[in-house]
């Protein structure tokens, strides 16, 4: 039963470093139209970084046009993401920034970590 584990399992996509929850990243995905394929820019703060092996998710969150949410999880595995470039660090407290949902403008903001 372990070989047929190990068959179906997937390596990491190298070109995904390490997250954290708070950080700043720019996610770019291979978007397919037709049959044309091109790569659109994902760019925002980090919630939470889920660790589960073969399902291992990101999810990253930026405030569209008309101050709308948007939310986008990822796969650590997924060969659809292009590169991940973290921008900047953030100190947090939390493991799931899920407050940033219900705040805008200045009570939205993160403190940044130099390091």
């Amino acid at each position: 039963m372990s070989e047929l584990l190990k068959a179906a399992e997937t390596e990491k996509n190298p070109n995904i470093p390490e997250l954290a929850p708070g950080d700043v990243v720019s996610v770019h995905v291979k978007i397919k139209e037709g049959d044309r394929e091109r790569i659109q820019e994902f760019k925002g703060t980090v919630l939470f970084v889920s660790l589960n092996g073969q399902s291992s998710t990101f999810t990253v969150r930026r405030v569209a046009s008309n101050g709308i949410g948007v939310e986008r999880t990822f796969l650590f595995r997924s060969p659809k993401i292009d590169k991940v470039v973290v921008e900047r660090h953030n100190k947090v407290r939390k493991a799931r920034l899920y407050y940033l949902r219900e705040r805008t403008g200045k009570s939205a903001r993160l403190k940044q970590k130099f390091s």
